[in-house]
């Protein structure tokens, strides 16, 4: 009987550890769900020569010191945003980052990758504007509050962030170390402390993706008077931008400006 016990037990142990290291080699699979770039009526597209790949830009032209830069959800494809934030914004230049691997990009995602190609494209869109809006989605919230710690920001919105994806990961993995596990934690909550930009976070009230608990949290990471939040009403996580208040409070940022 303690034969079958330890027997067991070894199986037990060795599917564990198997399954770790599954999620191990696997996970970015599981974050990054890269897309084709469709073509978008009034949209343009240049190239950002980063460190190890060749990115693309949907940009929408504008001349004059403003310009918006948009980071994306992990399975986006950027360019569908243009028209709303065009409207929403219309006297910025506008250019959104199509990832390494997505809409047309070379390389291959990573946490630290976007990171540098985000800080790489806010330098680049520096150099023509001296005022530039900093937007992510989903993953590119991450994306977006570790570029406003480094950089000269004027304004940054957050749409459905998370205060980190190691806790999301842990949540849909409980029985797994996923703090040992992860690689890409997009730790979003370590870059807020250093923000001092005017921030908004926009939360949809229905978010089956990124619990309210979550954007709450990191919230309360800002330095004080520097982020508010609205949550949208009725809303979840993908569609947050097709509800009259989200369009509301994006053109607020502009009447904030």
């Amino acid at each position: 009987m303690l034969r079958k016990v330890i027997t067991f037990l070894i199986i037990l142990a060795s599917s564990y550890l198997a399954l770790c290291a599954l999620l191990f080699l696997s996970q970015r699979t599981f974050i990054y769900f890269p897309q084709p770039r469709a073509q978008v009526p009034g949209a343009t597209t240049w190239q950002l020569a980063t460190d190890g790949a060749q990115l693309v830009v949907t940009t929408r032209p504008q001349s004059g010191a403003h310009a918006l830069i948009y980071f994306g959800g992990n399975a986006e494809d950027v360019g569908y945003s243009l028209p709303g934030l065009a409207a929403a914004f219309p006297d910025h230049a506008i250019h959104l980052l199509h990832y390494r691997g997505y809409g047309g990009s070379s390389g291959t995602p990573s946490e630290a990758a976007l990171f540098a190609d985000a800080l790489a494209l806010f330098d680049r869109v520096q150099a023509g504007h001296r005022d530039i809006t900093v937007v992510g989605r989903s993953l590119g919230s991450g994306v977006a509050v570790h570029l406003a710690s480094q950089r000269p920001v004027a304004r940054l919105v957050l749409v459905t962030p998370y205060n980190s994806i190691q806790e999301l990961a842990q949540q849909h993995f409980p029985v797994f170390p996923m703090r040992w596990l992860l690689r890409d934690k997009f730790e979003s909550w370590r870059y807020a402390a250093q923000v001092a930009a005017p921030t908004l976070l926009l939360a949809a009230e229905h978010d089956e993706v990124i619990p309210l608990a979550s954007t709450q949290a990191l919230l309360r990471h800002f330095p004080a008077g520097v982020a508010r939040l609205v949550i949208i009403p009725g809303r979840d996580h993908n569609s947050i931008s097709e509800s009259p208040a989200y369009v509301a409070a994006l053109a607020g940022v502009v009447r904030r400006r």
